[in-house]
C-alpha cells in the first residue's frame, strides 16, 4: 500500500472546512425553521381565542330571536 502524499491531505484539509460550514448553515437553517414553527403555533391559539368569541356571540344573538345570518352580521360590526 501507498500512503498518501501530502498534495492529498492538503485537499482534505479544504473539504473538511467546507463540511463544517455546510453543517453550520444546515443547522441555522432548522433553528430559522422551528423558530418560525413555533412563531405560527402561537399565532393560531390566539386566532382560536378569537373565533370562540365570535361563535359566543352568534349563539348569542341567535337566543335573541335573530337569523343566522343576522347574528353573523351583528357579531362582525353591523348594526341592529
Amino acid at each position: 500500500m501507498t500512503e498518501p502524499s501530502n498534495k492529498d491531505k492538503k485537499n482534505c484539509t479544504g473539504k473538511g472546512k467546507a463540511m463544517f460550514a455546510y453543517g453550520i448553515i444546515q443547522l441555522s437553517a432548522n433553528v430559522i425553521s422551528a423558530v418560525a414553527l413555533a412563531a405560527i403555533a402561537l399565532s393560531l391559539c390566539s386566532l382560536k381565542k378569537e373565533a370562540k368569541v365570535f361563535n359566543d356571540c352568534v349563539e348569542e344573538i341567535q337566543t335573541s330571536g335573530k337569523t343566522s345570518s343576522n347574528a353573523v352580521h351583528f357579531c362582525n360590526g353591523g348594526r341592529k
